[in-house]
């Protein structure tokens, strides 16, 4: 995964992966990542970059779906279209806060040649858009006057 001599790192901060301050420098600082370890192979970096791109899509996805819900809907009772419609887009706000902080992560972890981050943010965001469903699913078949 990694060429070259590997020198001993800082630790990361707080948080597996660096997160905190310096993680979140990086986010508008990627170059500082060419100081921690060795550069990864760049199929990984390459793959890494897809992996952020694939999470920004869902973001975007998330946030349309919440616009749609809340202009396509306007027979549904003000509470649950606002309810929705908020869910939706609060997803596509910490999915898209997400895929730059994984990047940062998983580059840093590559760069030093550790395991990659793990988080329960996929999972959660599968629950969440699984709620929203079913409520969409009661929409469906109950109608959505109140």
């Amino acid at each position: 995964m990694t060429s070259g001599h590997r020198e001993e790192q800082a630790p990361a901060g707080p948080g597996k992966g660096g997160g905190g301050r310096q993680g979140l420098r990086l986010w508008f600082s990627p170059a500082g990542l060419r100081n921690e370890g060795d550069t990864p192979d760049y199929r990984f970096s390459l793959a890494n970059e897809r992996t952020f791109l694939a999470w920004l899509r869902t973001a975007l996805a998330l946030v349309g779906g919440g616009f749609a819900v809340d202009q396509f809907l306007p027979d549904l009772r003000w509470g649950a279209r606002v309810g929705l419609a908020l869910a939706l887009l609060g997803a596509g706000v910490l999915c898209a806060l997400r895929a730059v902080d994984h990047w940062v992560r998983c580059e840093r972890a590559m760069r030093r040649g550790e395991d990659l981050p793990v988080s329960r943010f996929p999972a959660l965001l599968g629950l969440a858009v699984a709620v929203v469903a079913l409520a969409m699913v009661a929409v469906v078949l109950f109608g959505w006057e109140g």
